[in-house]
Parts: C-alpha cells; sequence; structure tokens
C-alpha cells in the first residue's frame, strides 16, 4: 500500500517540478531558442519541441510535391496544345499576301469565340510561302519581316470587326514547324465512324486497318479492316 502511495506522490509532483525548473536546454539545441518550458508554443513548451523534433506536416508536403511532378508535364502539354490553337499558319492566307483566305477568317472566328473568353494572345507563324527571286536575296529577310507585319496588321484588323466590346489583340510571330498528321489515318477514322469500334486482339487473328487499299480490297467507307491469321497452320487432313 506504501509503495502505492509513494507512487502517485511522485506521478503528482513531477509536473509541478518541471514546470517550475523549466528546460535546462540553450538555444540551438532541439528545443529551439525558446525553450521547452511548461509556457505556451510562442514561448517554446513541448509543442515547439515536437515541431523541432517531427515535420508535423508529413505526408502532406510530400503528396503536393509527388503530385506536382506528375502533373507538371500535362500542364505543358496542355500549354504547348494552347500555343499551337492560337496560332495563324501560312496557309490561312493567300500565297505570299497578307488576305486572309476563307479558313484562315473561320480560323479567327473560333478563337473570337472562344469560352469563357478569348485570349488576346495570338501568334503567327513566320513567313514561308514568300517567293523571292535570286536577285533579290540579300533583301529575303526584310521582305519576310514587312510580310509578318501586314499579316499581323491584317488579324487585328479582322479580329476588331467580332463581336462584343472591343479588345486588343496581341500578335507575336515564331517559327514553329507546322503540325501535321498523316491525311489517310484520318480519312479512314472518319469514313469508319459509322462502324462504331472495329479492332481487338485475340489467339488466332489480328485487325489491321487497310492504309493504302488495293484493288480486290473492300470498298471505301467500309473502314479497310482485314483480318490476318497468326494462328498456328491447320493440321493436314489425312489421306485415305
Amino acid at each position: 500500500m506504501n509503495r502505492l502511495f509513494r507512487a502517485a506522490m511522485v506521478a503528482a509532483i513531477l509536473p509541478i517540478g518541471l514546470a517550475s525548473v523549466g528546460c535546462a536546454h540553450k538555444s540551438g539545441s532541439a528545443c529551439g531558442s525558446g525553450g521547452c518550458g511548461a509556457g505556451g508554443d510562442g514561448g517554446g513548451g513541448l509543442g515547439a519541441c515536437y515541431r523541432n523534433l517531427v515535420d508535423v506536416s508529413w505526408p502532406d508536403r510530400y503528396n503536393y510535391a509527388a503530385r506536382q511532378s506528375v502533373v507538371a508535364p500535362f500542364a505543358q502539354q496542355a500549354a504547348t496544345g494552347h500555343f499551337l490553337n492560337q496560332t495563324i499558319w501560312n496557309f490561312y492566307f493567300d500565297p505570299g499576301t497578307d488576305k486572309l483566305n476563307a479558313g484562315g477568317m473561320e480560323k479567327l472566328d473560333s478563337l473570337a469565340h472562344a469560352t469563357p473568353g478569348p485570349d488576346p494572345r495570338i501568334y503567327l507563324q513566320h513567313t514561308h510561302d514568300l517567293g523571292v527571286p535570286p536577285e533579290n536575296m540579300a533583301k529575303a529577310g526584310a521582305l519576310h519581316n514587312d510580310l509578318d507585319a501586314r499579316r499581323a496588321a491584317a488579324i487585328r484588323r479582322y479580329m476588331a470587326t467580332q463581336f462584343g466590346p472591343p479588345m486588343e489583340y496581341e500578335v507575336l510571330v515564331h517559327d514553329a514547324p507546322t503540325p501535321k498528321v498523316y491525311g489517310v489515318f484520318v480519312g479512314n477514322a472518319f469514313r469508319g465512324q459509322t462502324l462504331g469500334y472495329v479492332g481487338g486482339i485475340n489467339s488466332r487473328s489480328i485487325n489491321v486497318s487497310s492504309v493504302g487499299g488495293s484493288a480486290s480490297g473492300p470498298a471505301p467507307g467500309t473502314g479497310g479492316n482485314t483480318v490476318v491469321n497468326t494462328g498456328p497452320a491447320p493440321a493436314p487432313t489425312p489421306g485415305p
């Protein structure tokens, strides 16, 4: 009984003693410059000691860093796609002129009607469709730059005719390569969309989309799918 009484007294007196003595560590210790007495967190205290010894933001800060490392490449991909979508390429003008063709006007219409609002920054491909004779080769750079400026002015004039409050558009010239897609693939995908999903691989055959087609192939508009047998050859039929 006496042993239990002494243990209870020690447990009751020990916190009081620690509160009165405080932390014996000096500035620069693991408990921080404020010490680790019984004061509030602002003046040190056990909470300050805990924060100095343990990362209280775990695992949130590391989850955030990991998430950003995964998302960042997709953000760059989205930014590149927006840059290409905002570009007016050479083929949107009549060759060698600053006159927008029908495709160029339709493209600018789509940029002006973007939701929730149009991007005031439009990109213009550097001129590559200006025929410069050999005798004027020394002036080729100046001629290309002059056509770039006239095409940029034509874009701003056309965008000023769009519906809504006036918007000041910025036209920036770049020399990125023109994105291209093999037209046969696009044509086959467009013609075959009425058939729904076609394809698949199993142990016996594989569906192969015909690109070039042939005289004995399927009729145009049917998707051009042929079946190539990839399984083992059938066993020969026993003779009589």
